[in-house]
């Protein structure tokens, strides 16, 4: 059932969505994988102090 490579976990979670109809999970994912794209890009540059301002 799981296939080898890195999108094998998406492709499971899409399952498990599709499945058992969670689908209230997917907005709570996209912003979670959102926010910590943010930090992580933001984490050396000048940008930071005013990020963290907004938390």
């Amino acid at each position: 059932m799981a296939q080898p490579g890195k999108l094998s976990i998406f492709a499971e979670f899409w399952d498990f969505l599709k499945v058992r109809k969670k689908w209230w999970l997917g907005p709570i994912v996209l912003v979670l994988l959102l926010m910590s794209l943010l930090i992580i890009f933001t984490e050396g540059s000048a940008l930071a102090p005013f990020i963290y301002t907004l938390f």
